[in-house]
């Protein structure tokens, strides 16, 4: 167990870097500087709680009793909570107010180790239940999450088993406690890795799903098969996609409708979020550039077709596709 709990933790710290670098980027969370820091600081807290539970598993028992453990035991959970908030209520802005939330971190240091322990665990258990009900809130938009509801699932069991760690406390070892929450982190790093892989836009999609879920329909005097065929010429014929600054205000203006109205007629209609249509408008011309112009680099194809950087070509494509952009057109062109 000891073994595996190493390699997990050193797994954990390497994904957290992975994440900071790569998922968490601007251009990722374009407007959401404060869901950006907050996503920062809950990798790197998960990161910092592996980095000295490897320590202590390692032979260094004084690191999980130190008052910078146990400030970094009280933070997770909050961060992940109000990391949540924005993505599950498709809140726009953040409420200063939010961040008391924060103030335990800052007693935590001053309690003994075990009381510590209980109650953060505790506290996470809390936190659970509130995240629960925003996630079964969301039931009815399940049809656009697929694969991805699954490793959600995954994360969700492992956090409830890491709660319920704090029951085993007073009844196995202290090294085993501390290999199974680091076992636990190892492995919801994994899960969280797996669903970005294979969803690169969730928290996005979350977000348009949150929106879709907590505002009333405004589609009542919408001619929304007229609308859904203008939406179509726009991107047919104008070729709307190749404008990489295209985002939903602008074409709804377009089409003589509000934002919510065109988010909720694309969802509703199409079954499936705007950002996601636009994606798969992209696709589909990289996909005819790509056979149609052998010669021409990845990149510039992506580049034509509106994407904004090669990584953000490079998960759609493999989003919608299954496979990259290079993969596609060497089995598709023949030799």
């Amino acid at each position: 167990m000891r073994s595996l709990a190493l390699l997990l933790c050193g797994y954990s710290v390497f994904s957290a870097v992975v994440l900071a670098a790569t998922h968490f980027r601007s251009e990722t969370y374009l407007d959401k500087s404060v869901e950006q820091a907050l996503g920062l600081s809950l990798v790197a807290g998960l990161g910092g709680i592996q980095a000295l539970h490897f320590a202590y598993l390692m032979g260094a028992p004084g690191v999980v009793q130190s008052g910078a453990y146990q400030a970094l035991l009280f933070a997770i959970a909050p961060l992940f909570y109000l990391f949540c908030q924005p993505l599950m209520l498709a809140q726009l802005r953040f409420a200063p107010l939010q961040a008391a939330h924060l103030l335990p971190v800052f007693a935590a240091p001053w309690l003994s180790p075990r009381t510590a322990w209980v109650l953060a665990f505790s506290l996470g258990a809390l936190y659970l239940l509130g995240i629960a009900r925003q996630v079964y809130a969301l039931r009815a938009q399940r049809h656009r999450f697929h694969l991805e509801l699954g490793f959600l699932a995954g994360v969700f069991a492992i956090a409830l088993a890491v709660v319920g760690l704090v029951l085993l406390i007073p009844l196995i070892a202290e090294t085993q406690f501390f290999a199974l929450y680091a076992g636990a982190i190892g492995c919801a790093f994994l899960l969280i890795n797996l669903a970005l892989f294979y969803a690169p836009q969730l928290p996005e999609s979350i977000t348009e799903a949150a929106s879709e879920t907590y505002v009333a329909s405004t589609l009542g005097n919408v001619d929304c098969v007229s609308v859904l065929q203008a939406l179509n010429r726009l991107m047919v014929e104008e070729r709307l996609f190749e404008n990489p600054d295209l985002d939903l205000t602008g074409v709804s203006q377009r089409l003589g409708l509000s934002t919510h109205q065109l988010s909720e007629l694309v969802n509703a209609k199409l079954g499936k979020g705007f950002s996601r249509y636009v994606r798969e408008q992209r696709v589909a011309a990289a996909r005819i550039m790509l056979l149609a112009e052998p010669q021409a680099a990845v990149l510039a194809v992506g580049m034509n077709c509106g994407f904004s950087s090669q990584s953000n070509f490079y998960s759609a494509f493999r989003e919608v596709t299954g496979m990259t952009p290079g993969q596609f057109r060497k089995i598709s062109l023949p030799e």
